[in-house]
């Protein structure tokens, strides 16, 4: 491969040589105080960019990528192989144009010329670290309901971490060192080699299909199912009991209800094409580079679209529970942030949010002043108030002066345990009353907060760590019937996610439906940001 640094610097020195005037970078050296005309343009060029004009201001203006020698030869040639991979990573390739990098060194005529590009070739690095690091969109901007920034990384210590280090082996380190991120990455190659052999086939041309059904729907569904590597190929053209358990297996891979029959809900995912099936990959990398950072250990993992709620110890699930998430309404959607769990309520209280309150509660109360009778009417200074006391016709939700609290019980709408993380979102988890709604498969019904299906078993596992029965020390406190704090002697981090695209710990990708539409808000940026679809030739 020709090195087209080293072959302007030969060209220019060659020159320079002529005059005898070259130093011991290999580059005339200024008339004035010793300084070179390679470190004024250094300086020049970095000026505008406080990080550069760090680095090589500490570093004394010496050539990075420029100088002659294997390391600098060896930088280039590791930062040329990791750009040509940027699209591995499902980065916008175009993003980083090597090519007119290329002509800006063929076209290098003088030492100030080859000072420019030394800094033309570190912010190309910095980009590109910064991208494959933290991701390339600011999240808040996307929607304002990802409550994330990314995890910046000090260019100029970035810089001088690199210079200190094997090149190659740096710029391998750089994208999120997950087990997550790695298969994700595998499974993006794989799509793009089914999109270059054509997709799936044919979709299914049914709204359902059924055990013991036959005919050209079936084969369909059959050929489909066996190009997503759900089955082995057969040629029975009846929906058979093999074809019942890839069904099943399809149904389990992406959070349906694995009963085996092909309804509506599983053939339009069965529909889905590949394509949009690598861009949830995609957007999962992206948001993957958003949380390039240590999780902590334990950790809470909080899968909007997947609901479900993990907790992570050594790399292994110690708990897992389904889960109710906020509505899709512009409301009530679940954010998503980290913060770190502090403390539990056993037999809680429910102090009613403002916004339930006058939304909700007092239409209610003006059409009947007995509604919602297990609530409390409370004013400023916590008192409770008689209703009788008051005409909510006068209010409204301007001036209604009045809070409503809901005191523990087993009806309570917390149910009898909430587990606290105190945030700016008022988002917690808790246990619920409303049982019957962990039955359905998509279950977006709370006004925000994530709710529980084994919120004891939770408790459990929290307090396993602070004493020697859990299950004796949450139970007799709930039996009191009385609120009790119960501090976490170790806070524990929680991440409240949203990935429609992730795997197992087997290796094994899944999907989710995009329940708030925020991953088709992720790629339509990304696509405006250069990142594009590939089909790749196996």
């Amino acid at each position: 491969m020709s090195d087209p640094v080293q072959n302007s610097r030969r060209r220019f020195i060659a020159t320079a040589s002529a005059f005898g005037a070259v130093s011991w970078l290999g580059f005339p050296l200024s008339a004035r105080a010793g300084i070179s005309a390679f470190m004024q343009a250094v300086a020049e060029a970095a000026a505008g960019d406080g990080e550069l004009a760090s680095f090589y201001r500490e570093n004394g203006y010496a050539p990075v990528w420029t100088g002659r020698g294997g390391k600098a030869r060896a930088r280039r040639q590791a930062l040329l192989r990791a750009l040509e991979g940027a699209g591995d990573h499902g980065l916008p390739a175009r993003r980083y144009d090597t090519e007119l990098l290329s002509a800006n060194l063929r076209a290098v005529r003088s030492e100030r010329d080859l000072g420019r590009i030394e800094v033309e070739l570190s912010r190309l690095f910095l980009h590109y670290a910064r991208d494959i690091q933290s991701g390339i969109l600011e999240p808040r901007k996307v929607d304002r309901e990802i409550a994330r920034k990314r995890p910046l990384r000090d260019g100029a210590v970035t810089l001088a971490n690199f210079t200190r280090s094997s090149p190659a082996a740096y710029l391998r380190q750089l994208p999120p060192q997950t087990a997550e991120y790695a298969r994700l990455m595998k499974h993006k190659l794989k799509l793009e080699r089914v999109l270059a052999r054509g997709g799936w086939g044919p979709k299914v041309p049914v709204h359902k299909l059924q055990p013991g059904d036959s005919g050209a729907a079936v084969v369909a569904l059959r050929n489909r199912l066996i190009a997503m590597g759900f089955m082995r190929r057969t040629a029975s053209a009846s929906y058979d009991a093999r074809l019942k358990a890839a069904v099943q297996r399809f149904q389990l891979s992406h959070g349906l209800a694995a009963d085996g029959i092909a309804g509506k809900g599983t053939i339009t995912e069965i529909n889905v094409p590949p394509e949009k099936r690598l861009a949830s990959i995609i957007v999962a990398m992206e948001r993957e580079r958003w949380l390039n950072l240590p999780r902590g250990n334990p950790y809470i993992w909080v899968n909007i679209p997947d609901f479900r709620v993990k907790m992570f110890e050594n790399g292994k699930v110690i708990y897992d529970t389904i889960s109710v998430v906020g509505k899709n309404t512009w409301d009530r959607k679940t954010p998503e942030f980290s913060d770190q769990m502090e403390y539990m309520v056993i037999n809680p209280s429910w102090y009613v949010p403002r916004s339930i309150a006058v939304k909700e509660y007092l239409p209610m109360l003006k059409r009947d002043p007995n509604a919602v009778r297990q609530l409390e009417l409370t004013g400023r200074n916590g008192q409770v108030v008689p209703r009788s006391a008051v005409d909510f016709s006068q209010y409204d939700a301007s001036n209604f002066p009045f809070s409503f609290r809901e005191p523990p019980s087993q009806g309570n709408a917390l149910g009898v345990v909430k587990f606290m993380l105190p945030n700016r979102f008022n988002i917690y988890l808790h246990d619920t009353p409303a049982k019957s709604l962990f039955r359905y498969e998509k279950r977006d019904f709370s006004h925000g907060c994530i709710r529980l299906q084994k919120p004891f078993e939770f408790a459990y596992t929290l307090l396993s760590r602070q004493t020697a029965n859990p299950k004796e020390f949450f139970h007799t406190r709930l039996r009191t019937g009385k609120e009790t704090k119960v501090d976490l002697v170790r806070p524990i981090p929680v991440h409240i996610v949203y990935r429609t695209a992730f795997t197992t710990a087997k290796g094994d990708i899944e999907f989710r439906r995009d329940v708030y539409g925020r991953d088709a808000k992720v790629f339509a940026a990304l696509q405006k940001a250069g990142v594009v679809l590939r089909a790749v030739q196996s």
